[in-house]
């Protein structure tokens, strides 16, 4: 049998509870254009529910955990695979219809499109909040935390971020091989830490406007209360983020990560 060409792109979607939103997800990801440069990877992350099942009948990759272990987990399962699997880029998004498939080409194209000193950005954030951007509504604790967060990242970081709460993302291998290291992703809620964290060390991150739709069906990780716990939480993961890491200390190991090699 012929072997398939290998794609440079992967797209990871962590998915709890989801079999009534992620078959949609798939069909726009499985559209010509995008699945001609991107696989699938769906992690299963303790689903009650039929969402491996439906993943299984697209077609595409999923890996199930027992249990429920967290988003962060989910999402660092899909990095070590994207380093296992020798893939140059990964796209996170999520499983419940916000992501729109149309904003992956567009992260797609800004992780290979150089800046004018010749360099290639590290993250790109799909931002909900830029000129160009679709109109997208939130709540005023997720608004709140949303300012408190962009204000923390410039003072901690002298960068100014749109929307560093945003969990639609494309990583280049720099980055995702860095996360899929032990303790280098925060594996409950990796969020403005994380990018605080990865521009202490010395990554480029950039942001592109990007379409987004409310949820429609299911239960969100940020539903009832979970908003202001997540905001206390993410608070102090900031802070320990900025004690623990030293600006520039990245750079100098990334040849030794790029090295790395799984026994």
């Amino acid at each position: 049998m012929e072997e398939r060409t290998r794609k440079d792109l992967l797209v990871i979607i962590p998915a709890y509870n989801e079999e009534k939103n992620i078959g949609s997800v798939l069909e726009r990801l499985e559209a010509p254009e995008i699945s001609a440069v991107a696989d699938i990877f769906v992690i299963n992350d303790g689903s009650t529910d039929a969402t491996s099942q439906v993943v299984k009948r697209h077609g595409h990759t999923v890996v199930t955990h027992v249990f429920n272990l967290g988003y962060g987990s989910a999402l660092q399962l899909g990095y070590k695979y994207a380093v296992r699997r020798q893939y140059r880029y990964v796209i996170q998004m999520d499983a419940d219809g916000q992501h729109d498939a149309c904003n992956i080409l567009r992260i797609y194209d800004r992780l290979r499109q150089e800046d004018i000193d010749g360099n290639l950005p590290d993250i790109v954030l799909g931002c909900r909040f830029m000129e160009g951007s679709k109109e997208y509504r939130m709540s005023a604790v997720r608004r709140f935390a949303c300012l408190l967060f962009q204000k923390m990242i410039y003072i901690f970081t002298g960068r100014t971020l749109v929307d560093p709460t945003t969990g639609l993302q494309g990583l280049s291998r720099r980055a995702f091989l860095y996360y899929s290291k032990y303790k280098h992703f925060d594996d409950r809620y990796p969020d403005a830490n994380m990018l605080i964290q990865m521009l202490l060390l010395g990554f480029l991150v950039e942001e592109v406007p990007a379409t987004m739709h409310q949820r429609t069906g299911g239960v969100g990780m940020h539903s009832g209360l979970k908003p202001v716990i997540y905001m206390m939480r993410m608070f102090f993961s900031i802070i320990a983020v900025r004690l623990r890491t030293k600006r520039h200390q990245g750079p100098a190991t990334m040849g030794a990560l790029l090295d790395w090699k799984e026994s």
